[in-house]
């Protein structure tokens, strides 16, 4: 009961983390530098290098919850010519607002074997100013940009990750090509590729980027339900015996036999015989005196405990398929062998049987070798051979509930 209390505690605790909103930092950094490659808009005779290493950008970024954004980005590039073409340089300027969407997040990459994996998603628009330099053109001008990028990240530590950003820019307003020496009337575009640090801030101890939404961290959600997942195991009662195993002393107790609170067979006096087996054969033949009314001859305790023994109302009792006695049943060897020690005229048959599960020719393997299993402990705690036999009856058909099974996976006594 206190294990089930458990359970359903924990339970309740993880849909409370869940619905509750935990606290984690909001604001972060971003920069980034890399290389450049324009597209179109070039005049005869001007080339610039591909790619072109120049390019510096600097981000300002907030969460407003764990899988959506906006950010505020400023770009720097320097955009020369080659070795092979007429001089020129263009300096650009960039500022965009972009939302973010944490690709991440929405995955499920947090509950994954990635969870130190983020992708976000950006996209926005702004203004960009062009400051060209050549022989015919050193003006400036401002055109609308748009901006889309995939930006992955790798979580390094709780405050700094590291992330590469690939971006495709598009400007309305371009009046003149990228080298300044041409007017033009289409669009210019642009491929950036860069790399650099994100940098959380906050006094919390994750950043939104790295936290499941409506609840807490990976870690702390990984430990709740590793906490459920073992209650849940503890919770089995492999014996139905009415105790779960990890309270169960006795976890392979004989279907049927009743217990206590710790999953031990009731056995008061500790002759190894179930009480409730015993007080039922001390009625019948302990207790069986005459009375008034009956002739019926006494039967004394011993000759009640022989008959007990041999006429099959201690067994001893197996798992299917397995040759190896119960916890329960060791009890009823040792009560044969206490017999045995205390009448040293006696001998006994050891009878194995199976269930009528599996072929013949298995059963009757599994009747033997159970039959020498229990001939082997007798053995070894003292009764000497001659005094002890054993054979297999291969399989008892019973019915074919798991209760009528178990009680015909069994080694019975036979005394002389």
């Amino acid at each position: 009961m206190k294990k089930l209390l458990l359970i359903i505690t924990t339970i309740f605790l993880v849909n409370i983390l869940h619905a509750q909103n935990i606290e984690y930092n909001k604001w972060s950094i971003e920069l980034d530098a890399g290389a450049l490659k324009t597209f179109n808009l070039t005049s005869p005779g001007h080339f610039s290098p591909v790619p072109e290493f120049i390019v510096g950008n600097f981000g300002v970024r907030y969460a407003l919850n764990t899988k959506f954004g906006i950010k505020a980005d400023f770009s720097y590039q320097d955009i020369n010519n080659d070795d092979n073409s007429i001089e020129f340089e263009t300096k650009y300027y960039r500022g965009s607002i972009q939302g973010v969407i944490n690709l991440g997040n929405i995955m499920g990459f947090r509950t994954t074997a990635f969870k130190n994996i983020g992708l976000l998603f950006h996209g926005g628009g702004g203004l960009s100013s062009f400051d060209y330099n050549t022989a015919s053109n050193t003006g400036d001008e401002l055109a609308v940009n748009f901006i889309l990028g995939l930006t992955p990240q790798l979580k390094l530590s709780k405050r700094i990750s590291f992330q590469v950003d690939l971006s495709y820019l598009r400007h309305l307003g371009q009046n003149f090509n990228w080298d300044g020496a041409q007017n033009v009337s289409d669009f210019g575009s642009m491929l950036t590729a860069t790399a650099g640090f994100a940098i959380n801030l906050g006094k919390h101890e994750n950043h939104a980027d790295w936290t499941i939404e409506n609840g807490a961290s990976s870690k702390k959600l990984e430990e709740l339900e590793a906490k459920i997942a073992n209650i849940e195991t503890d919770l089995i009662d492999t014996d139905q015996d009415g105790v779960a195993d990890y309270l169960d002393r006795e976890p392979n107790t004989t279907s049927g036999v009743t217990v206590n609170t710790k999953g031990v067979t009731v056995d008061n006096n500790r002759n190894g015989i179930p009480d409730e087996f015993e007080t039922a054969m001390d009625r019948k033949y302990a207790n069986d005196t005459p009375t008034a009314t009956t002739s019926a001859p006494e039967v004394s305790y011993d000759e009640a405990i022989k008959k007990l023994l041999g006429e099959g109302y201690v067994n001893v009792y197996f798992n299917t398929a397995s040759a190896t006695p119960s916890i329960y049943s060791l009890d009823a060897i040792n009560y044969l062998i206490e017999y045995m020690k205390e009448h040293p005229e006696a001998k006994a048959e050891l009878i194995g049987f199976a269930d009528q599960r599996g072929s013949d020719s298995f059963n009757t393997s599994l009747s033997a070798r159970r039959a020498k299993k229990v001939y082997d402990i007798l053995i070894e705690s003292g009764i000497t051979p001659e005094r002890l036999s054993h054979t297999g009856n291969g399989e008892a058909v019973s019915g074919s509930s798991k209760e009528s099974l178990q009680l015909r996976r069994k080694v019975t006594f036979k005394l002389k």
